[in-house]
């Protein structure tokens, strides 16, 4: 993305024939939203003079307060290369506001705003690189997905085992033309399954780019007749798709994690993030695995973290410490998945790791062997938890945490909670296949 005056994008829209412009925004459970204006109406859409029903959208207002309005960031600019070359179509990522033109706090990129103007205040800027995993799937007669693959590749494996490289070289391609440097993809563990990283970047960058990236991939498998899919979990016995967070703090342009002194070449401040992190994570992870689903890919055997750690070296605890130092130095949360809202994601952890700092936490001591080798007596003898096994789990730590709660504010919390326990409520009434099969015959 560019940083573009009104006066550059009044020109862009008029020279590069776009005919419609998306105002796009996210709820508070990451879905993609938008409105549609054509392009006599970009002056209104800049003026931010666009409203729209926020009782509509599950999570913003009541009916008697539901007049929002679409305030678009003009760097946000980005024409779409998969729509026609003639009538373009272009998009702006939009904040939300009221009408008195104070933001709306239930708006997710605010959220985010917040948290990075506490990192400004102490002089960071935070830095996030994500990886994105997803399945491609085969869609049935009538175009609705299924979870149908006939491939059986694995990580790293090369066509012809590889169905899915040709899509994905599209996506990549795609993806360089709208302006993300995409640093790899390939084939991940799971039949269908596949990962396409991109470079890091600014933190509200970073959310946008991932909420860009989605709709990027689902738009170029739609066309490859396949449905990309971000569901943690969408078929058993198989790895899940993960969303790893790597996450850096820069002061004056200088990666201030690194520190050539240490035995780890960690700074003080990388540590106390690390510890804020873990401190906080029971209650972070009803927002960085969101759905009820999210637990089913954080079960022992399938390579996610279930323990509470952190590591130099080994995959299997939460947090790993990968091996580039200096301005390379970062902190991979390996738990998130890709069905968490970004902005909310990066909030939480931002503003976690920043408690970290200030309070001068000290993590436990790194766990370099493979804990899910450990008996339950060494695990408990170390002290490692365990995340949240479910989803109603993850929300009562949400609940009791004052510092995640006061991060996604009053009326985001409550919002996210109350409709959370109406999900699990919903999923708990249920009578599974499962259930029949392992039941019906013995009772």
């Amino acid at each position: 993305m560019g940083h573009y005056t009104r006066k550059e994008i009044m020109r862009l829209v008029e020279e590069e024939d776009v005919e419609f412009i998306r105002l796009q925004f996210t709820d508070i459970f990451g879905s993609l939203k938008n409105m549609a204006v054509t392009a006599s109406q970009l002056e209104k859409a800049l003026d931010g003079r666009f409203m729209f029903d926020g009782s509509a959208i599950e999570g913003f207002s009541s009916i008697e307060d539901s007049d929002l309005y679409l305030r678009p960031d003009p760097d946000t600019l980005e024409i779409f290369p998969w729509r026609p070359q003639q009538g373009k179509v272009a998009r702006l990522i939009c904040d939300i506001t009221r009408p008195d033109g104070t933001p709306f706090e239930g708006d997710s990129r605010y959220i985010l705003k917040q948290a990075l103007a506490e990192a400004a205040a102490m002089g960071y800027t935070f830095q996030v690189g994500p990886e994105c995993e997803f399945f491609l799937f085969h869609m049935d007669d009538e175009a609705r997905p299924t979870t149908i693959s006939h491939e059986q590749a694995g990580y790293f494996d090369v066509s012809p085992l590889d169905l899915g490289e040709n899509a994905r070289r599209d996506m990549v391609l795609t993806l360089e033309e709208m302006g993300f440097v995409v640093e790899s993809s390939h084939h991940e563990a799971s039949p269908a399954q596949h990962e396409i990283d991109f470079e890091a970047a600014e933190a509200l960058t970073a959310a946008d780019n991932i909420q860009t990236f989605k709709l990027a991939v689902k738009t170029i498998a739609k066309r490859h007749g396949l449905y990309a899919t971000f569901m943690p979990k969408p078929r058993v016995g198989i790895n899940g798709s993960g969303m790893h967070i790597n996450m850096a703090l820069l002061k004056d342009g200088k990666n201030i994690f690194q520190d050539t002194e240490d035995e780890n070449g960690l700074s003080r401040e990388a540590y106390s993030f690390i510890g804020g992190i873990l401190e906080h994570i029971r209650a972070i992870t009803a927002i960085t695995n969101p759905l009820i689903n999210s637990y089913k890919r954080l079960v022992p055997g399938y390579e996610a973290p279930t323990y509470i750690a952190w590591s130099r070296a080994s995959r299997s605890p939460l947090i790993r410490v990968p091996s580039p130092r200096g301005e390379e130095t970062r902190i991979e949360l390996r738990s998130p998945d890709p069905a968490a809202n970004p902005y909310l994601a990066l909030a939480v952890c931002l503003r976690a790791g920043l408690d970290g700092i200030r309070e001068g936490t000290v993590p436990p001591k790194s766990v370099d062997g493979d804990i899910f080798a450990m008996t339950e007596d060494e695990r408990r003898r170390m002290g490692i938890r365990r995340l949240p096994a479910t989803l109603t789990e993850a929300i009562e730590e949400l609940e009791k945490d004052a510092l995640i709660r006061n991060t996604l504010g009053e009326h985001a919390a409550d919002k996210y909670i109350a409709e959370k326990k109406e999900e699990w409520n919903r999923y708990r009434s249920q009578v599974t296949d499962w259930e029949i099969n392992e039941y019906l015959y013995r009772f």
